[in-house]
């Protein structure tokens, strides 16, 4: 079992930044891909960014493509998501989540979630 918990979240202005982190702990040797999605209210859970564990590759939705980056530090066991060029549309609860087996945008593919963290962008 993989426990996550996120932080950074906050309340910036339009054009701000903002670096989440997520910070996994228990059978951390399970971990395939580690993922961002968010949710704004009424709306479904969107792929976000994902990065694999081993080798680094990523993926971005198109619409942070430039202005988000995920990294990773394996030694730390955590997962990083630096947003920049913030929009107001980027307002959601932001959840990192772990695949143990697979890779790929869709939420079913992962295996555990994080509780979540507010990010709130203000114009």
């Amino acid at each position: 079992q993989v426990q996550l918990v996120e932080s950074g979240g906050g309340l910036v202005q339009a054009g701000g930044s903002l670096r989440l982190s997520c910070a996994a702990s228990g059978r951390t040797f399970t971990i395939r891909t580690m993922g961002w999605f968010r949710q704004a209210p009424g709306k479904e859970r969107e792929f976000v960014a994902a990065i694999s564990w081993s080798g680094g590759g990523t993926d971005y939705t198109n619409s942070v493509k430039g202005r988000f980056t995920i990294s990773r530090d394996n030694a730390k066991n955590t997962v990083y998501l630096q947003m920049n060029g913030l929009k107001p549309e980027d307002t959601a609860v932001y959840y990192c989540a772990t695949a143990f087996r697979n890779s790929g945008r869709s939420p079913g593919l992962y295996d555990a979630w994080g509780q979540g963290t507010q990010v709130t962008v203000s114009s």
